[in-house]
């Protein structure tokens, strides 16, 4: 009971007590416990839901209780034991999931439940899950493809576990030092401030704002405001090229891991007898298959390409008018970008940071979720272990009852913590009994964190970014199903999971809603009535070549893990090199190693799934369409539509196809012409 990891698997995790000298112990013993219980489930003449499914679900719940907390320390809070300690503990999870997943006594018995005339719609849905899940991980298969299929799973865990340090290493490991005054010129008193704290804090000399030195990265919230704000072309030059080379030399070489990840998955998906690893990956999808994701992501390709032409060709007229030289370069792009947007905006992303404090952004955030869905977002007052004291806990409560919680980790630590955004699980929603376990979240965001006696302040962007995580959280937090298999995002298409998030980014763009959030920290002045006009008539700025972008990043995705044949590991850039002639109009440099730090395809759960964004992006627009044809304007309606939003796609979760929830929500299928509406394409 010392141990942290075992006190009590229904509570909150002690956070701030867990060690890298626990995880070892906790995990033998945890694997310990439930083997015996597993096998004796296995030893079963006949089976039901309860005397079959429930111990069976309650095993590998405790393993993930144990080891969930462990992973996402990994993610937020990573140091050398832990990470060690990962590595070596990791394949014995991977070993028991095998063995449960390839246990043929407990398929049998699985297949005997399917038949079971009294299972309600829900168990059935998880039994099919569960026979689709048991046939990818290879119960089907021979001893010998069985036992390859295996190390192939385990070689897969290890490889993209070591691409993510990769990529987390060589970021926190880059760092460019900037001496001379002329090169700082355009840059944000605030990004100055931050860059002479790195660079103190990596050298132990002294550095000021106004003197420096100063520190860039390629950590995103350092390096974006740089690429858009820094005058210095030299500057961006130099940033830019260590951006796209990230991960692709010396020890830290993602190369050879791309290559190796995408022979393993090869290889396993050719085992199963899939042609290909996208096709076994959109076996599991909404999208019914390669093709109908490619023939979408073709129309939409057709419907960017000359309004993108359009907007490059706006853009080069702007910076030839303000001295620039043409052709505009890569490390050019975003600089001019931003300027011409905050032109045609009429304000700066300077002047509208004060306004986007983070606590007045999470009020107003916590205001729309209250007249959305009916639920009060509260800080919790009771002491709770964190893994950082920027890390803050909040309660979900309803009618005077609380229904969930989650931990929010709103600012970047490049040392340790993984770059980008993120909702992960950490408790599911659960019935024992008459007692059900409410769920909570993890919360994670890269943000700039508060400087002195100034809290942190957002762009516009990083607020649309608190708005799509939150909107995951909401689906895990807000389920209404009892059952662990399918509750919150658990058992959802991955190419759906995306639609609360984006979905809730729409309303960053609704008048009242940003309104409400944004006043001037210092102030307490509201946002402009003109600024909000603004950024409203802006929102599409340059979303042809954004979708380009996304097109690019989904399209080359599909292309490596269906059509491409790995022969050796270059290969896969003049893959790159020869869709960016189809997707880019500026083309990238023949150096360029984005692929390197590809994080989404090579390191998490995006593998033959990146368009999910777009396919998701159709559903989110369709979806606020009916708020909108509703009446945005009016309260009670929105709350009405709101509710059955609620009860559908945020309260089903993976209980019902994606589809069908689609369908109890709107009515209809989904209509690709709301996502081109939206888009002004």
């Amino acid at each position: 009971m010392k141990n942290p990891l075992l006190r009590d698997l229904a509570a909150l995790p002690a956070y701030a007590e867990i060690l890298p000298e626990h995880v070892g112990p906790a995990v033998d013993a945890i694997l310990a416990e439930v083997r015996p219980q597993v096998a004796k489930i296995a030893a079963q003449t006949s089976v039901s839901w309860e005397s079959w499914m429930e111990p069976l679900t309650a095993c590998l719940e405790k393993v993930e209780q144990v080891w969930r907390p462990v992973s996402h320390l990994h993610s937020v809070a990573d140091t050398e034991a832990l990470r060690q300690i990962y590595q070596e503990t990791l394949p014995k999870l991977v070993e028991f999931s095998l063995e449960v997943s390839q246990n043929e006594a407990l398929h049998a018995q699985l297949l005997q439940l399917q038949q079971d005339p009294t299972l309600s719609p829900v168990q059935k849905r998880i039994v099919e899950l569960k026979v689709q899940d048991a046939t990818l991980m290879g119960i089907g298969l021979s001893p010998e493809k069985k036992a390859r299929f295996s190390e192939l799973e385990q070689q897969l865990n290890q490889l993209q576990t070591e691409f993510s340090n990769h990529v987390l290493d060589a970021t926190k490991s880059f760092a460019h030092i900037i001496t001379d005054k002329k090169d700082i010129e355009g840059l944000t008193s605030e990004w100055l401030a931050l860059a002479a704290a790195r660079y103190q804090a990596k050298t132990e000399k002294p550095a000021t704002a106004e003197a420096g030195p100063w520190l860039a990265s390629l950590e995103g919230s350092a390096y974006i405001p740089l690429m858009e704000n820094a005058k210095s072309s030299a500057l961006r030059e130099t940033l830019y090229r260590a951006s796209i080379t990230k991960a692709s030399h010396g020890d830290l070489d993602n190369t050879p891991l791309i290559h190796a990840i995408l022979l393993a998955r090869k290889e396993q998906a050719e085992i199963l007898g899939f042609p290909s690893f996208a096709a076994l990956s959109i076996s599991q999808k909404m999208a019914p298959s390669v093709e109908k994701v490619l023939e979408l992501e073709s129309s939409l390709r057709e419907k960017a390409w000359e309004k993108a032409k359009v907007e490059q060709q706006t853009l080069e007229t702007f910076a030839k008018a303000q001295g620039a030289e043409l052709p505009l370069m890569n490390w050019d792009l975003p600089f001019w970008a931003k300027h011409l947007e905050e032109k045609e905006a009429g304000v700066s992303e300077e002047a509208l940071k004060p306004y986007f404090a983070m606590p007045q952004v999470l009020e107003g955030l916590f205001s729309l979720a209250k007249a959305l869905f009916g639920i009060e977002v509260r800080a919790s007052t009771e002491s709770i272990s964190v893994w950082h004291p920027d890390v803050r806990f909040y309660e979900v409560w309803e009618k005077g009852s609380r229904i969930a919680g989650f931990f929010l980790d709103p600012y970047s630590r490049p040392a340790n913590k993984q770059p980008g955004a993120w909702m992960q699980e950490c408790r599911i929603r659960q019935r024992t009994g008459k007692t059900v376990a409410w769920p909570v979240a993890h919360l994670i965001c890269n943000f700039t964190p508060p400087m002195d006696a100034q809290p942190s302040l957002l762009t516009f962007r990083e607020v649309e970014t608190l708005f799509h995580e939150f909107g995951h959280g909401l689906q895990h937090m807000l389920t209404l199903v009892d059952y662990p298999q399918v509750a919150g995002i658990r058992g959802v298409e991955w190419d759906a999971v995306e639609l609360p998030s984006q979905f809730m980014e729409n309303w960053c763009y609704h008048r009242a809603t940003l309104l409400r959030l944004a006043k001037h920290y210092q102030t307490g002045a509201p946002l402009p009535e003109g600024w909000f006009e603004q950024l409203y008539r802006n929102r599409n700025f340059r979303v042809a070549n954004g979708t380009l972008r996304q097109g690019y990043f989904g399209v080359m995705d599909l292309y490596l893990h269906h059509d491409y044949q790995p022969t050796h590991p270059e290969k896969v850039f003049e893959i790159q090199q020869a869709l960016a002639k189809q997707y880019s109009l500026v083309q990238p440099l023949p150096e360029d190693r984005f692929l390197c730090a590809f994080s989404h395809i090579f390191g998490g759960g995006y593998a033959a799934g990146y368009y999910s964004y777009k396919w998701a992006e159709v559903l989110s627009a369709d979806a606020f369409g009916a708020f909108e044809e509703a009446g945005l304007e009016d309260p009670q309606t929105i709350r009405g539509v709101g509710e059955r939003f609620r009860n559908t796609v945020l309260g089903l979760g993976g209980s019902v196809p994606p589809g069908d929830v689609f369908a109890a929500f709107r009515g209809r299928e989904p209509q690709v012409e709301s996502l081109l509406r939206q888009c002004g394409l």
